[in-house]
């Protein structure tokens, strides 16, 4: 298993949480941004830049993503691409991308991407709060734990 990290949008309190987890773990673990981006040196740790464009990042981790990787992504359409590929989603909330749900999120996410497009609903989501850490330190954990490779 591979953890790949949406970097761009993923907030550096979460970013933390997965290196510390994949260091503990000796998961590998790639950062992928459009910008240059640094991690303790370490086998289990990588970054990569990527050109600056509209999807880059998450086509790159789309093409990269095998059957069993974890992606760590907000983005909704790139967790439908790694499910495809039969790995799994986790947003830094806490929320887990499935076969079961993956659908339902893309639809939600589609109207509302209509409503804003027509000014209906501006502005995004809340701030990571202390919660949202803690929940997706939990599901993290629960993820990594479950598969009973460490």
């Amino acid at each position: 298993m591979h953890i790949w990290v949406d970097a761009d949008a993923c907030p550096t309190v979460i970013k933390d949480i997965i290196l510390r987890a994949a260091l503990r773990l000796k998961i590998s673990c790639t950062l992928v941004a459009n910008k240059t981006l640094t991690v303790p040196t370490s086998t289990y740790l990588a970054t990569m830049r990527v050109s600056q464009g509209f999807d880059v990042v998450d086509e790159t981790i789309a093409n990269l993503v095998q059957p069993g990787d974890l992606v760590i992504t907000a983005d909704i359409p790139l967790a439908a691409k790694v499910i495809e590929k039969n790995g799994t989603g986790l947003n830094p909330r806490g929320e887990l991308y499935t076969k079961e749900n993956i659908g339902s999120r893309l639809t939600m996410r589609n109207m509302l991407d209509e409503l804003r497009s027509t000014g209906v609903v501006t502005g995004g989501p809340a701030p990571i709060s202390l919660a949202d850490r803690n929940a997706f330190a939990n599901s993290l954990d629960r993820f990594l734990n479950q598969r009973g490779e460490f």
